[in-house]
């Protein structure tokens, strides 16, 4: 799976062509981080990280003590290329935040109300 650029870019652009070619579909589930780390030979934060763009990007959907599964949405072979960089650091914002303990949905009211020279 090497195609000099990441790890996870390339896990990510793996599962949504087996989305668009059908070889995944809506509700299937795949396999945990650390199941997929070892198959690889890649570290488990490098699967997280791929695993998490595309929840974020609304591919996945994690069930906690359930696993992660193929969501109803169909990903955007344009997606790779645009605002990626942007894409990357709302990723590790979002994980950090979870890691914090503060939900989604507390996000866009922690954004809205930050201010600049907050410290």
């Amino acid at each position: 799976m090497r195609d000099g650029s990441p790890i996870y870019r390339q896990i990510i652009r793996q599962i949504e062509y087996a989305i668009l070619s059908g070889r995944l579909k809506s509700g299937d589930k795949l396999p945990t981080i650390r199941s997929l780390a070892v198959e690889l030979k890649a570290n488990p934060n490098t699967i997280a990280k791929a695993y998490g763009e595309l929840e974020i990007r609304g591919i996945l959907v994690t069930q906690v003590g359930s696993g992660t599964y193929i969501s109803d949405k169909k990903p955007d072979p344009k997606d790779e290329g645009q605002d990626g960089k942007i894409r990357e650091l709302l990723v590790r914002f979002v994980r950090d935040m979870r890691d914090l303990g503060v939900e989604k949905r507390e996000l866009a009211a922690l954004v809205s109300a930050y201010k600049e020279d907050d410290k």
